[in-house]
């Protein structure tokens, strides 16, 4: 079968953006320079950011198109070159909806970061509040099972002035975006530093968040230069260190309200979470257990000299929860009452951060 340009556009009418619902042809994401040597076929996908969280996709299901639709015999593999789209101009704000911003970070893995985060956005929304939850750990996703929409798909629609934008997905009361709805749930995220960032950058910046009174970061463990790229595109109005009573965490969350407190990110620390704070049996809840030492977050708080927001205790209800994909916090339990404690510990911080501001720095504010 001959091959001819409008064959093969014909072919890649057939491939649908992911989200969208829009083929990439009327998408414009295929450049008017189609290449046709005998069997040979050649062209270019225009992509609105590079790396795209749907490139490889993309790509592969135009080879797939071409070879269905137009020849089987079209050499196509590799013959696909991707570019960017010209770059929007920078917004001075990319989430000029959202009244307060908040990081829940920790110096390292295991300390219960992503539960904290997870059950303080529900436990903000039970409380009447707009709540957003970004997922920024890149290659340790874990927002879709806490909330149980693993393999959830994502959609875009368009917004005047701003163009096509993801809708966060929305469950017990809270906007959720997180990496982990783009890529596979068993596949490791192999990225380096700057592909990682411009992923992040496109959640928070091509996202439809609208109108939040809190925006809740789960950051990455460690100090990176995503917590960089997190700072300079956002304005944070503070972070909240999460650690457990040992000393070995205690060690990296130092680390961690250091990296805030910082030239490089001068970020407000509003306090410490101290999580497994004891183990309480479910069955006797007065009876406590301090298998992780007792109280080195207080000792912590009291030697920076910031708040101790709030104690939760290892309950393996929390665990259960988070495998069933319901947050303990959305549940009325004496362990959800912990993080409603804590919540309201986060909004008193944040009033007093804000009242320390000059009127011309109140750009973000509490409800």
């Amino acid at each position: 079968m001959a091959l001819y340009p409008k064959l093969i556009l014909d072919a890649l009418r057939t491939v649908r953006y992911p989200g969208t619902g829009k083929n990439i042809v009327e998408s414009n994401m295929v450049e008017d320079d189609i290449r046709i040597d005998g069997n040979k076929v050649s062209f270019s996908l225009i992509f609105d950011k590079l790396p795209d969280p749907f490139m490889k996709s993309v790509v592969k299901a135009a080879e797939q198109a071409v070879l269905t639709f137009a020849s089987p015999d079209a050499e196509i593999r590799g013959n696909i070159a991707v570019k960017p789209r010209r770059a929007m101009p920078e917004k001075t704000d990319p989430l000029p909806g959202v009244k307060n911003i908040i990081g829940v970070a920790s110096g390292k893995g295991g300390v219960g970061k992503s539960t904290v985060a997870a059950n303080l956005a529900v436990a903000l929304a039970a409380e009447g509040y707009r709540v957003g939850l970004l997922d920024a750990d890149i290659f340790g996703p874990s927002v879709p099972k806490i909330f149980g929409v693993e393999g959830a798909q994502l959609f875009m629609h368009h917004v005047e002035g701003r163009g096509d934008l993801i809708i966060p997905l929305e469950k017990y009361g809270v906007k959720l975006l997180s990496i982990g709805f783009m890529v596979a749930a068993d596949s490791a995220v192999l990225w380096r530093g700057g592909m990682a960032s411009n992923a992040l950058k496109q959640l928070i910046e091509q996202a439809d968040w609208g109108e939040l009174d809190y925006f809740i970061i789960d950051m990455p463990p460690g100090t990176s230069d995503i917590h960089l790229t997190l700072v300079q595109t956002l304005g944070i109005t503070g972070a909240v260190i999460v650690s457990t009573p040992q000393e070995i965490a205690l060690a990296d969350a130092r680390k961690a309200i250091s990296m805030f407190v910082g030239e490089k990110v001068s970020v407000p620390v509003l306090g410490i979470v101290e999580n497994m704070a004891w183990f309480t049996p479910e069955a006797h809840p007065d009876e406590k257990y301090y298998i992780f030492g007792n109280g080195g977050a207080v000792r912590l708080a009291e030697e920076a000299g910031i708040e101790l927001l709030a104690q939760i205790p290892l309950v393996a209800a929390v665990g259960e929860h988070n495998d069933a994909g319901t947050p303990i916090a959305a549940e009325s339990t004496i362990t959800a009452q912990a993080f409603i404690h804590l919540a309201h510990n986060v909004i008193d911080a944040v009033d007093r951060r804000n009242a320390t501001l000059p009127p011309t720095q109140h750009v973000r504010m509490s409800k």
